[in-house]
């Protein structure tokens, strides 16, 4: 009977608590109601009555006028209750609403509004305005339907609406009034790792885009949004060691100072790292990642097969190349995944081989090494702690170029050589050269030379072999010195470089 009266659209409403004055309005209802009933049950029982005096003692019945006069009541009584239910008109602040069956069931339908926009809005909800009901008779099945109550009372506040949400990992990141823009943002975060030979790409977290209701002041500023997602987050993972890194060097390959990476590695000592140690080091990740996969197709070369060819006139440990041999080239087609523009995995889906390699034929030495032959590598001369770094620094008061690396230690501790080789200086260094105090210095050959300063003591003279390792001299403090240490310093080629770079 009566339908939902759709109001403007405005500031919520407050409903009206059930106070007493309304409990007399539905009571007054209920009894007019059932004064209506009584009525008619009434007039049931007069034409009743009057129908039975009019038979009474074989008198003819009533006349037709009369009998459907009486027929009539008692058909309006059965519609009236087959066709009709007792029910409550309610309106808020004076706009009706709707008929519903009590005005619990309204109170109910506010209690569902509040609670919903409570979750969305994060904190305990009311709706203003005033409720008021009156007592009606609404036709069987034509009571206004809950759900529209619901959602129309729901409409109607101003502190929630409509959105799209963009979620990542179930966290809310912000919302706009349409999908397509949330959709080429996210396309905007992609484009910089896609290129044309790419198949697929997407986001590592869950990202999710849905209709739904948020509060009116929730973020909805696309570039603030946009920054949120790319902004670089600090990750950590670990780096293995190769020849020829420096703690300092790893640092700075990877955007940190030597102390922050120190903060990484805490056990780690900074001046005697090896090859395949692991380092902690720090990586930049954006809050989304983005991992893509390529389709390609590219040439790549196949190594020479290698053949070896014993060679009693060279030391064992050395070789010579007498054919180069020539590598082939292959044509490869593969998957290659990334994330955040870096391979991470690469599927080879098919190798056609163009052409084939041709075999390089190496001679290899198999005359006994004597002790003092180099090996290739250098080994600490002695350990301790480095008080002065390879490079420029200030010392008694003056900026200076320093070429090697001070090992603080003990006086008199033996100082090994760093490989084997041969002594080409022994004793106190004078000229220009006086600095070093006692000096002792070895020729490895290949034009690289080991420099050991400040020695207490030398062991060894000029043409003497060395093997690696044998103590050569002692720790001391002779020459421009301040404490006891070795100064170890490599040249090659005649220039010095850093023995961090060098030593096992």
């Amino acid at each position: 009977m009566d339908e939902i009266l759709h109001a403007p659209k405005g500031s919520g409403r407050e409903r009206e608590a059930f106070t007493p004055a309304v409990a007399r309005r539905l009571e007054q209802g209920k009894e007019a109601l059932r004064g209506a009933g009584m009525v008619l049950r009434q007039t049931g029982k007069t034409l009743q009555h009057r129908l039975d005096e009019a038979t009474a003692g074989g008198r003819r019945l009533v006349s037709p006028v009369n009998f459907f006069a009486a027929a009539a009541v008692v058909g309006v009584i059965a519609v009236v209750s087959t066709v009709y239910t007792p029910s409550y008109a309610v309106s808020m602040d004076g706009i009706p609403l709707g008929t519903v069956r009590s005005p619990e069931a309204f109170e109910e339908v506010v209690d569902r509004v509040e609670a919903r926009a409570g979750r969305i809005l994060g904190r305990e909800y009311t709706l203003g305005g005033e409720a008021s009901y009156e007592f009606a008779l609404s036709e069987r099945g034509k009571l206004s339907d809950e759900k529209e109550l619901e959602e129309y009372l729901f409409n109607q506040i101003s502190e929630v609406e409509l959105n799209y949400v963009l979620k990542v990992d179930g966290k809310l990141i912000g919302a706009a009034a349409d999908q397509s823009s949330l959709e080429r943002m996210l396309e905007e975060i992609k484009a910089p790792y896609v290129t044309e030979h790419t198949t697929a790409s997407g986001f590592t977290a869950n990202v999710a885009i849905s209709h739904e209701y948020t509060p009116t002041d929730v973020n909805q500023d696309l570039e603030d949004m946009f920054s949120q997602l790319t902004v670089n987050t600090n990750g950590q993972t670990t780096y293995e060691v190769v020849k020829g890194d420096t703690f300092m060097q790893i640092a700075l390959d990877n955007g940190m100072t030597v102390r922050e990476m120190q903060e990484l590695n805490p056990d780690i000592n900074i001046d005697r790292i090896y090859i395949g140690q692991l380092l902690n080091i720090r990586e930049e990740i954006p809050f989304l990642s983005v991992q893509t996969v390529e389709h390609v197709t590219y040439q790549e070369p196949i190594e020479c097969p290698v053949e070896q060819v014993k060679d009693d006139s060279m030391y064992q440990g050395e070789s010579r190349v007498i054919e180069a041999g020539v590598p082939g080239e292959a044509r490869v087609t593969a998957d290659v995944t990334y994330l955040n523009g870096k391979e991470q995995e690469r599927e080879i889906l098919e190798s056609e081989t163009l052409s084939a390699p041709t075999t390089r034929v190496i001679a290899v030495g198999t005359k006994e090494r004597p002790s003092w032959f180099p090996n290739g590598y250098f080994i600490w001369p002695v350990y301790g702690r480095i008080t002065s770094s390879f490079g420029y620094r200030s010392i008694f008061g003056s900026y200076s170029y320093h070429g090697g690396i001070d090992i603080a230690t003990s006086y008199g501790v033996g100082i090994a050589a760093a490989d084997g080789g041969t002594v080409t200086f022994a004793g106190r260094a004078t000229g220009y050269n006086w600095s070093y105090g006692n000096l002792v210095i070895v020729d490895h050959g290949n034009g690289k030379q080991t420099y050991y300063g400040h020695c207490s003591s030398v062991l060894v003279s000029a043409g003497d072999h060395v093997y690696q390792g044998q103590t050569i001299a002692r720790v001391g403090s002779t020459g421009r010195s301040t404490g006891n240490h070795c100064h170890f310093e490599v040249k090659i080629g005649g220039t010095s470089v850093n023995p961090l770079a060098y030593l096992s």
